[in-house]
């Protein structure tokens, strides 16, 4: 039997305008900042207007460590939110933008699939509404900024040895992670090492995810530290004076974007910083403004439970006042096998041993959660070759560890085949049992939040950091930021920082290779093992398969 492809699936899908979309919340007309019929903005004066409204209940959708298998974590958020509202709740999805860089890279696209998608498909994972771009641009202008002060005579004495503000673009570009810029002579400034990070590990990104407001946003952006003089102290961007002109830049950026599902349900998407490299979480105006309209807000954080569900809970919700009240994590069959050895083209016939096998990957992932005192819910995201066995296998497995596996079947059938992860899902988030807390407290000194995470989460015996990193993390401490979170950069694939090691591997040690202060979003990224905050394109991007068809549609995205 064939499937048609996601694209398919959205082009055909009956939108409504979205006005519609926005009446279903309570928002009117004038309060929507339309980008064409089926796009647009939430005015901010709307937003501040529902501060004193009761919240809804908030249900975050994370999944196990991605596998070329596929997980189906976005899929899942909107098959839930879809389900939620076809058993007569009143439900919003927040999801975030799409990256320019996986899309042209590896994923071809971020916005569901099969019969749970948010629609318009395509804008979603090119331009969409141009957020990424004026944040870009904001980045960019800071960076200028910096270069022209030190052009005019260098008045507040920047060591150019330390300027650690690097550029940004929406692009996997390897050729940029290490650059030499001011080249060609005296008119074009002193030349000096720099760099360029893809846009969503910006801190412009993270600040205006993590903003409440306009004049937070503002302050968060003065807030950056951008250099230092020769006596190690720092240099912030309201020294530059270019926090006002990025704030402007960023005015409409930060108001948040409704979009709809194939089933015209109303869907916030907006902020995208991955969860590799950044902390992985849709905006915080978006997720407060959704849980003041809506009685279940379903939300998702990037890759595996590992990274994104461990920066959700510990950067976002510390920092914005939220709880979530259920945790869905999403596996699939497919998954599981391949956590359990089977190569990606063996995965087709039935392997109940491989999928006892690599359930342990999806037992550490719940017994993580559970260490935040939430709720959790296993969605089993179905996939047409899956076989009842295996099926039990997997309901069987997580019953041993105190929680309960649902099969859902949203891609397939839309909210039809997530009626089931619904109910239950409601269920649990109206019972109140969350008792969620933070996995370590704000006076935890800066390296001990680091072994924390290392050792809780990721199951490690120790943290390699040599004497020059833990003396940057105690001047840090000297300096008032020791209350900050921790951003892990690692990669997504394994919970050690070794992409190769699947399953739920013991034993391993975390490499911190490099500490930045990101004193405007509020936190400290330990960059771990070999990541980088500017991936490469792969040996065949998905880029070589985009393009205009006869018909004038676009085609490849996935």
């Amino acid at each position: 039997m064939s499937y048609k492809t996601d694209i398919e699936i959205a082009r055909e899908a009956k939108k409504r305008p979205i006005q519609e979309i926005g009446a279903k919340l309570g928002i009117p007309t004038d309060d929507l900042l339309p980008f064409g019929h089926d796009k647009a903005k939430v005015s901010a004066a709307f937003i501040k207007a529902q501060a004193g409204k009761k919240d809804g209940k908030l249900i975050l959708v994370t999944a196990i460590n991605p596998t070329p298998a596929g997980e189906g974590k976005t899929t899942t958020t909107v098959g839930l939110a879809d389900g939620l509202n076809a058993i007569g709740k009143n439900a919003a999805i927040c999801i975030r933008e799409a990256s320019l860089g996986p899309c042209f890279g590896m994923k071809g696209g971020a916005a569901g699939g099969g019969y749970a998608q948010v629609v318009p498909m395509e804008d979603m994972n090119l331009h969409f509404t141009g957020d990424f771009h004026a944040i870009t641009s904001a980045h960019n202008l800071l960076s200028a900024m910096i270069d022209n002060h030190i052009y005019w005579g260098n008045e507040l004495e920047i060591d150019q040895r330390r300027v650690v503000w690097r550029r940004v673009v929406d692009m996997n570009d390897r050729a940029l992670r290490d650059i030499v810029t001011s080249l060609g002579g005296v008119s074009n400034g002193f030349p000096r090492q720099a760099g360029f990070d893809i846009t969503v590990a910006s801190e412009v990104m993270a600040i205006l995810c993590l903003s409440d407001d306009i004049k937070d946003l503002q302050k968060r952006l003065g807030d950056i530290i951008v250099a230092y003089r020769r006596d190690r102290s720092p240099i912030y961007c309201r020294d530059i004076k270019a926090d006002g002109a990025m704030t402007v830049l960023l005015e409409q950026a930060m108001q948040p974007n409704l979009v709809q599902t194939l089933e015209n349900n109303p869907a916030f998407v907006h902020g995208g910083p991955f969860a590799n490299i950044a902390h992985g979480c849709n905006s915080v105006v978006s997720t407060k403004t959704a849980l003041k309209l809506a009685d279940y807000v379903v939300t998702e954080a990037g890759f595996g439970a590992d990274l994104g569900a461990e920066k959700f809970m510990n950067i976002k919700c510390r920092k914005a006042g939220l709880a979530p009240d259920c945790v869905v994590l999403v596996a699939t069959v497919r998954a599981m096998k391949m956590n359990g050895g089977v190569a990606r083209a063996d995965l087709g016939p039935e392997n109940i041993e491989a999928v006892k096998e690599g359930c342990a990957n999806l037992g550490r992932h719940i017994g993580n959660l559970k260490s935040f005192g939430v709720p959790v819910v296993v969605a089993i995201n179905h996939f047409v070759t899956d076989t009842d066995a295996e099926v039990q296998a997997v309901k069987d497995y997580v019953l041993t560890q105190g929680s309960e596996a649902i099969l859902s079947q949203h891609w397939e059938f839309g909210s039809k085949g997530a009626l089931d992860l619904a109910t239950r899902v409601a269920e649990i988030a109206d019972s109140g049992v969350s008792q969620f807390a933070p996995l370590y407290r704000d006076d935890m000194p800066l390296m001990e939040k680091i072994e924390t995470i290392a050792k809780r989460i990721y199951r490690a015996d120790d943290v390699i950091a040599d004497k020059k990193i833990r003396d940057q993390l105690r001047q840090w401490e000297d300096q008032g930021f020791g209350h900050l979170p921790i951003c892990m950069a690692k990669t997504q694939y394994s919970f050690s920082t070794d992409p190769s090691l699947r399953g739920a591997p013991t034993g391993h040690s975390v490499p911190v290779r490099e500490v930045r202060l990101s004193a405007g979003a509020g936190f400290i990224v330990a960059i771990c093992g070999e990541i980088m905050t500017m991936p490469g394109l792969p040996r065949v991007p998905s880029a070589e398969t985009i393009f205009i068809n006869d018909e004038g549609q676009i085609d490849g995205l996935f």
